[in-house]
C-alpha cells in the first residue's frame, strides 16, 4: 500500500484518539445518542463520510500529481 495512505491512517487514529482522550465525558454522551439513531440514519451518515473522505482523497492526489 502507498505510504501515503499509511500517513493518512494514522492522522485518523490520531485525531479520533483525541475526543476520548480530551473529553472523555462528552465522548461517552455522543456515543451513547449515536446508539439511540436509527440503522438508517447512520448509514446515511457514515456514507456520507466515505463520500467526503473519498473527495479529499481524490482532490489531494490530483494536486500533488
Amino acid at each position: 500500500m502507498n505510504s501515503t495512505i499509511w500517513m493518512a491512517l494514522a492522522l485518523v487514529l490520531v485525531l479520533e484518539g483525541l475526543g476520548p482522550m480530551l473529553y472523555p465525558r462528552m465522548w461517552r454522551r455522543m456515543i451513547a445518542a449515536l446508539t439511540q439513531l436509527p440503522d438508517n440514519t447512520l448509514r446515511r451518515f457514515g456514507g456520507g463520510l466515505v463520500v467526503a473522505g473519498i473527495v479529499i482523497y481524490y482532490m489531494l492526489s490530483r494536486a500533488a500529481g
